[in-house]
């Protein structure tokens, strides 16, 4: 019995998360696809066009070596974005109450609006990879099962990056802050449109210092066989993120912080 009541709380929290961003589709699933046909037109496009022995020097084009970092940009975004605004707008309305003093365990809190993000996560870079095809006809998945595993780690982790934000976040202003100096920043040189091998000695050890550049590599090793970094560390530093962001913001939830005005 206990565990059906567990079932239905996960279950219940969700589909109200699916709901959500399904009842609002054109803001949550369109305008990241819009996002990333953009990038496919100027910088795979105009930009890829007019790059020089891209092709000879990693056996892809310019287009299709971008087709993995786009992806994975708009399920990191897609992903942080969703948990991060609805659990503060239930803290803004004060209904996460209701919920915490429900005999639902914060696990299944966590699970369910993690679940949301990953799910609103996988489909908007499902979405962002086959409007691909129309840029890259012939784009290839040499891996199916690293694709798939590194593609839904990177969504849970954002997930849970995003549930972290909205704990801590006072105001609105709060995620936009995170969003446009930590996370944008992060993504942008974390090796979408180019490979680290080009950079200079000491940007390539910065470079290495990102999070980010392990996940979208190891995607895209997924694609192709090939990347900057090695795809076992690429995987342990997802894995350590996973259990780290997890454990933390059960810990934060378990003892109310942020909860309280």
């Amino acid at each position: 019995m206990f565990n059906y009541q567990i079932y239905i709380s996960f279950y219940t929290i969700l589909r109200k998360e699916v709901n959500r961003f399904f009842r609002i589709w054109t803001q949550t699933l369109l305008p990241p696809v819009i996002t990333q046909t953009l990038y496919f037109v100027i910088f795979g496009g105009f930009i890829g066009s007019r790059i020089s022995g891209f092709e000879e020097e990693f056996g892809i084009s310019y287009m299709a070596f971008i087709v993995p970092g786009l992806v994975m940009m708009s399920v990191i975004t897609a992903s942080f974005s969703n948990v991060v605004s609805s659990f503060f707008g239930a803290k803004f309305q004060k209904s996460i109450e209701e919920l915490l003093v429900s005999p639902t365990p914060n696990w299944i809190i966590i699970a369910g609006y993690v679940g949301g993000g990953v799910l609103r996560g996988l489909l908007v870079g499902l979405i962002v990879y086959l409007v691909s095809f129309t840029f890259v006809p012939d784009l290839r998945v040499d891996n199916p099962l690293l694709v798939i595993i590194f593609v839904f780690l990177t969504a849970v982790v954002f997930s849970l990056a995003g549930f972290l934000n909205s704990i801590f976040a006072k105001k609105f202003d709060d995620i936009s802050i995170f969003t446009t100096f930590v996370l944008t920043p992060l993504t942008y040189l974390g090796g979408v449109f180019y490979s680290i091998s080009s950079l200079p000695d000491t940007w390539q050890i910065v470079s290495r210092a990102n999070p980010i550049l392990y996940m979208i590599n190891g995607f895209r090793y997924g694609f192709y066989s090939q990347s900057d970094v090695n795809i076992w560390i690429s995987f342990g530093i997802l894995a350590v993120l996973t259990v780290v962001l997890w454990y933390v913001n059960y810990y934060l939830l378990k003892k109310g912080v942020g909860m309280r005005s």
